[in-house]
C-alpha cells in the first residue's frame, strides 16, 4: 500500500525558514504527482505546491510564489517543501498527497489525490 510520511514541521519566527519532507513508499513515484496541501485554523485544505512526474513540472499557490520551493529526489522517493520568508498566514498543518499517473495540466488542478500523509504542524510567530 502507498504510504506518505511528513516531517520537518515546527515553530518558526516570521521571516524565517524551514524544510518539510515527505517520504513515499509503495508507489512507482516517478509516474505520479505529489502535492503539498495545508489546512489553516478555521480553513479548508488548500493546495500549496506540487510536482508532477515524469515531466517534473511544478506549480504554486499564488500567495507562496517566490517564497516556497518544491523539489524531489526520485531515487530516494522523497519530496520536499522549502518554506522561506514565512508569514503568519502560513501557519497550518501541512500534508503531502499522491495522485497516480501524470497530469496533463497543473498538478494543483487534479482532483484525484487519494493518498495522504498524517500532516506536520507549522506554527509561525511574530
Amino acid at each position: 500500500e502507498v504510504q506518505l510520511v511528513e516531517s520537518g514541521g515546527g515553530s518558526v519566527q516570521a521571516g524565517g525558514s524551514l524544510r518539510l519532507s515527505c517520504a513515499v513508499s509503495g508507489s512507482s513515484f516517478d509516474e505520479d504527482a505529489i502535492a503539498w496541501f495545508r489546512r489553516a485554523p478555521g480553513k479548508e485544505r488548500k493546495g500549496v505546491s506540487c510536482i508532477n512526474n515524469p515531466d517534473g513540472r511544478t506549480d504554486y499557490l499564488d500567495s507562496v510564489k517566490g517564497r516556497f520551493i518544491v523539489s524531489s529526489d526520485n531515487a530516494e522517493k522523497m519530496v520536499y517543501l522549502q518554506l522561506n520568508n514565512v508569514k503568519l498566514e502560513d501557519t497550518a498543518i501541512y500534508y503531502c498527497a499522491l495522485a497516480p499517473g501524470p497530469a496533463t495540466d497543473s498538478c494543483l488542478l487534479r482532483m484525484d489525490y487519494g493518498w495522504w500523509g498524517q500532516g506536520t504542524q507549522v506554527a509561525v510567530s511574530s
